[in-house]
């Protein structure tokens, strides 16, 4: 037999090498094809094409759009949906919220503000100078921890 009978019938390792990375590759792609593919799911929860359409049809009876807040907002004459908060009630609870709580970059969340919540508006410009006096008298900002903190006692 000639060498090149035996080249021509023998699998060379460069084919060898192309071959493993191909198998690896459908290996591992193979089972995305099952993640990614859409469940039935909770049957209760999935809504019918006919009943979104119903839903539509009801905000667009209650609703009209409006270009001057681009956004909707209830036809005069018509009734809120039961459970739908006002404008009112919405923004009483944001403010409530920023004024208990505080966003910490630190840790990236919003945290509770420690002690009393404070409503500087109520105050006079005198009354906010001697807070602030009378903080600086009590404290020092410490440029190692970037935080203010009590001045120590004179008191021995």
């Amino acid at each position: 037999m000639s060498l090149w009978v035996q080249l021509k019938n023998r699998v060379s390792p460069i084919h060898a090498v192309r071959v493993a990375p191909l198998l690896l590759g459908l290996a591992l792609v193979a089972p995305c094809e099952l993640v990614n593919a859409q469940g039935s799911g909770d049957a209760a929860v999935a809504q019918t094409r006919d009943q979104v359409k119903r839903d539509r049809d009801e905000f667009i009876k209650t609703h009209r759009w409006d270009a001057v807040t681009d956004g909707w907002v209830l036809k005069s004459g018509a009734e809120a949906p039961t459970g739908m908060k006002t404008r009112a009630q919405i923004r009483a609870e944001r403010d409530e919220f920023l004024r208990n709580n505080r966003y910490d970059a630190g840790t990236d969340t919003w945290v509770p503000k420690k002690g009393e919540a404070r409503t500087p508006s109520g105050k006079g410009r005198e009354q906010v100078r001697q807070e602030t006096r009378q903080f600086l008298r009590t404290h020092e900002w410490d440029a190692g921890t970037e935080a203010w903190v009590a001045k120590p006692s004179g008191k021995k």
